[in-house]
């Protein structure tokens, strides 16, 4: 049981990280490649998530695996809409 326990916090400290890198990019507006750190803290999440079935941390920890794909496509999309072009 206890475990379980290590593998949930982890898991859940993992997504945490991928959300706390993310924010001087996306608040600050600086040019901080922390983000590059979601590659790495993401699939981690998803393993200790996998370990315990608990499967909405892994889908948590998935979309913060692309997250950079997914933001990229947002701007190119909210570009496009504003401007006229991406």
């Amino acid at each position: 049981m206890e475990r379980k326990r290590i593998y949930y916090i982890s898991s859940l400290v993992c997504f945490l990280i991928c959300i706390i890198v993310w924010i001087p990019n996306l608040f600050f507006r600086s040019d901080s490649p922390l983000w590059m750190a979601t590659f790495l803290f993401g699939p981690i999440g998803i393993l200790f998530a996998a370990f315990i079935e608990k499967y909405w941390l892994m889908i948590v920890n998935t979309v913060m695996l692309f997250s950079f794909f997914l933001l990229m496509a947002v701007n190119y999309y909210l570009n496009y809409i504003t401007i006229g072009h991406p």
